[in-house]
């Protein structure tokens, strides 16, 4: 797989790891109330979700590839419709005042609810196949590739949450986790999806 489409893929899911939502809100509530070891020890049980889930995705995307390179297709358009309607969401939500809620102390076993919260995400599951279809090429090893992109998802959303368990770990009770960063994040997120869609659809 060629270095510029990883790194293109890379920036494409970025906005995503990067936007709150139930796994960052997860990551962040235990971090603010435990601090950054409980932080982390959430991260760790969100990527352990994120790779069954990434299993999952590049043996189906095998399975249909194999059956019907026209299916294959289909999925590519419904991902950047996908794409689309997350980006409106982000954006009406980032033209939204309201804080996130965060726990007020601690969850007990981190590891084990941090993995829950990802794996039983359908979110989750959908963004995998609205998104590694777009950066597949037909003619190689769809498996490899889809694997290889999976594991590329789940590092980075692995570096973001340990970066923000630290952060957060600082900057909790000085108002780090607040509405106005959130409503920046969502809305420069939710611009970023349109563009990416767009770049998809040209393809």
């Amino acid at each position: 797989m060629e270095i510029h489409t990883l790194l293109l893929f890379t920036a494409t899911v970025l906005p995503l790891i990067c936007t709150p939502g139930p796994d960052m809100l997860f990551v962040a509530s235990q971090a603010i109330a435990g601090g950054r070891s409980a932080g982390l020890r959430a991260t760790a049980g969100v990527c352990l979700g994120y790779l069954v889930h990434s299993t999952l995705v590049a043996l189906g995307l095998a399975a249909i590839v194999a059956a019907s390179p026209l299916l294959f297709e289909a999925l590519r358009w419904i991902g950047i419709t996908y794409l689309l309607y997350l980006a409106c969401k982000l954006i009406a939500s980032a033209l939204r005042a309201g804080r996130m809620p965060v726990a007020a102390r601690p969850a007990k076993r981190q590891l084990q609810r941090g993995f829950l919260t990802a794996f039983l995400n359908p979110k989750g599951m959908m963004i995998y196949f609205a998104i590694l279809p777009q950066f597949i090429q037909p003619g190689s090893s769809i498996a490899l590739q889809a694997a290889i992109l999976s594991a590329v998802l789940v590092l980075w959303c692995a570096v973001v949450y340990v970066i923000l368990s630290f952060a957060i770990g600082q900057l909790a009770g000085r108002g780090g986790f607040n509405d106005r960063r959130r409503r920046m994040v969502e809305g420069g997120a939710g611009g970023l999806l349109l563009v990416a869609a767009g770049l998809m659809a040209a393809k």
